[in-house]
């Protein structure tokens, strides 16, 4: 928690002495945050990208000019900054205002915006702020390469979100076995592209095309001959999309459920995998490809599966893919590490609090992820650039939060400057002031 000046006279805690010393606690030291090295640290990121500032250009306020207190890009910053510090509730904003450290990394001089300004915020939301702020998250992706990348490997899944009430768009969803909201997330290796959600009841692959065909336009537009490959999981074994990817001349590799035919197909490998494994007693795996189709698709296509076999018995894979390439190398290095993605949406839903999604309405809930997904995008940016070459280039941001972002401060204020004095036996000085530099370096 951060520790705010109050009007009313702080309670006192008492605790067991040492050594004949009594030792108490209140919360009345003023201008002290548990956030010193976040506050920092995430307005640089501001300052370097200008990410937050594109993003205020295309949210809407129809306010009164005369009477608006806070623009829409300290509100933006102000709930971003705070959902990558750990506090995912608006309430947390009632004593957040007035930390000096949150106002220092918005950009203001005073009391930042209050709960139910933050509520109004984000109950403004509609659909077309929301495919705009998402086109800008792609045009930064984009911005972001000096050079024009060879290829692009989009992954694409989905995950259930919980609901907290009597959401719009709440559903009951068979599998998660809850009431929940179903977000399609698609990244590019750890960076996050798009982040949109939908209720339960649709199929799992609902949009995925629409989404995946905007992203190509958008990419080609930019770099006219990249490689795109498309990556899902069994969910996303749709022969529409399959049609589509080979008219627009895009890869695809996805998972594909098993079913009697598959099985039969795989049969001889499946065989000689257990015979290999009986003799060795060790796990046996054999790749094996095969042209099938299935009664609703246009043509046969190529099928890999895998033939494992363990001391728990078979275990049989199939993709899908029309990728150019060796079976075992496709499955291993191509296909699974669609894993990386999983953590990622990991970070999101934990760490960011992006199933935080209680707003009443649809398109607030909507907001509330891109709000996490702007929080994950900042923090992944310090991860890649300020943080390469140290021990958390690839930590989790829940441990980049807590390692670097929770650092004590005291807090000078006067009229020349705005002095952090950060905790002198911090053990992470180093990493920061790494950080520090990497951000401040044109």
């Amino acid at each position: 928690m951060t520790n705010c000046t109050t009007d009313c006279n702080p309670k006192t805690y008492k605790f067991t002495v040492l050594k004949n010393r009594k030792i108490e606690a209140s919360f009345s030291g003023g201008s002290i945050t548990s956030d010193g090295g976040g506050t920092l640290l995430l307005r640089q990121v501001e300052q370097k990208t200008k990410l937050l500032e594109k993003i205020a250009s295309v949210i809407p306020d129809d306010r009164d000019p005369e009477k608006i207190k806070h623009t829409v890009l300290t509100l933006l910053a102000q709930r971003v900054f705070s959902i990558a510090l750990g506090y995912e509730d608006l309430n947390d904003h009632n004593t957040l205002r007035k930390d000096v450290a949150f106002q220092t990394a918005v950009n203001i001089d005073s009391e930042l915006a209050s709960s139910p300004t933050l509520c109004r915020f984000e109950n403004n939301a509609t659909k077309q702020m929301i495919f705009d702020v998402h086109k800008v998250i792609v045009e930064q992706f984009i911005n972001s390469h000096k050079e024009a990348p060879s290829e692009l490997v989009l992954d694409f899944d989905a995950t259930d979100d919980l609901v907290h009430g009597n959401q719009v768009g709440k559903f009951f969803h068979g599998y998660y076995g809850n009431y929940c909201f179903l977000p399609l997330y698609v990244f590019c290796g750890d960076e996050l592209l798009v982040a949109y959600l939908r209720p339960s009841s649709k199929d799992g692959a609902k949009h995925a095309w629409a989404i995946l065909s905007l992203l190509v336009k958008q990419f080609r537009t930019a770099w006219s001959n990249v490689k795109i490959t498309f990556r899902g999981d069994s969910g996303f074994c749709r022969h529409q999309m399959f049609d589509w990817c080979e008219r627009k001349n895009v890869g695809y590799i996805t998972g594909a459920a098993g079913n009697p035919r598959l099985h039969k197909l795989l049969a001889p490998a499946m065989k000689n995998a257990e015979t290999k494994y009986n003799d060795t007693k060790e796990k046996q795996r054999i790749f094996a490809e095969f042209n099938y189709a299935a009664e609703s698709w246009t043509r046969e296509r190529r099928i890999i599966g895998k033939a494992e076999h363990t001391e728990n018995g078979a275990n049989p894979r199939f993709i899908v893919t029309n990728l150019v390439g060796d079976p075992q190398d496709l499955y291993d290095n191509k296909y699974c590490a669609r894993g990386n993605m999983e953590n990622r949406i990991k970070e999101q839903q934990l760490d960011m609090f992006a199933d935080r999604t209680s707003c009443h309405d649809w398109w607030p809930n909507q907001f509330r992820l891109l709000l996490s997904s702007l929080a994950y995008i900042m923090v992944n940016y310090l991860r890649k650039n300020a943080l390469s070459g140290t021990e958390f280039e690839n930590a989790q941001v829940g441990t980049i939060r807590l390692k670097l972002f929770k650092i004590g401060a005291a807090i000078v204020k006067n009229t020349r400057r705005i002095l952090f004095l950060l905790s002198s036996h911090c053990p992470y000085q180093i990493i920061f002031e790494h950080a520090v530099q990497v951000l401040s370096s044109a």
